[in-house]
């Protein structure tokens, strides 16, 4: 004859089991709310340093200056553009309020010919609406490699030295900063 069990759990037994489950889910939560903002940090970081490199490669690959605009047309946004004129000179439009805008300077362009300028323009670009620009001044990629940041309305830019200037992101207060030297070497760190 078999006798009843009395193997199982008791009441007790599940109500302390679910007491240390939620004591370490309520530990694990700030560190997968951390994780989750670092990801969206890096992602963004590798974003900008793409363009940058696309940039770079844009301006010797077709042997025109090309530029790399932040906050253009509004925070947080970004765009490859093409220099309008020469860096000495450069055409009134090139500096206009629209010059991001994709509705005035699409992508693709218009036409291609290489006659009528911008042909290089990239697409507007944004970060995530948590991230936004620190430490971003403008940059020009020259044909050459040679970059130069914007300085006020001196043209033309400025070289970048050999240090190299920042371009910072930020998510609240992380920070992942890209490294552009004067001879067109980017580094995201």
């Amino acid at each position: 004859m078999n006798r009843p069990s009395n193997s199982g759990f008791t009441l007790i037994d599940m109500m302390i089991t679910i007491a240390v489950f939620s004591i370490l889910a309520a530990m694990a939560v700030p560190s997968l709310k951390d994780m989750t903002s670092s990801m969206k940090l890096g992602q963004g970081a590798r974003e900008v340093e793409r363009e940058l490199q696309t940039a770079r490669l844009k301006a010797v690959t077709s042997n025109r200056p090309i530029r790399v605009r932040f906050n253009c047309p509004v925070a947080g946004q970004y765009r490859m553009v093409e220099l309008i004129g020469t860096p000495s000179v450069p055409d009134a439009n090139d500096s206009a309020a629209n010059r991001c805008q994709e509705s005035a300077y699409p992508y693709p362009p218009a036409d291609v010919n290489p006659l009528t300028r911008p042909n290089h323009d990239g697409p507007l670009r944004r970060l995530n609406s948590s991230l936004s620009f620190g430490a971003a001044t403008d940059l020009e990629f020259c044909p050459d490699g040679s970059v130069h940041q914007k300085s006020g309305t001196t043209n033309p830019w400025p070289n970048v030295s050999t240090a190299g200037t920042a371009v910072t992101i930020t998510y609240g207060t992380s920070v992942k900063t890209i490294t552009v030297n004067g001879l067109g070497k980017i580094t995201l760190q």
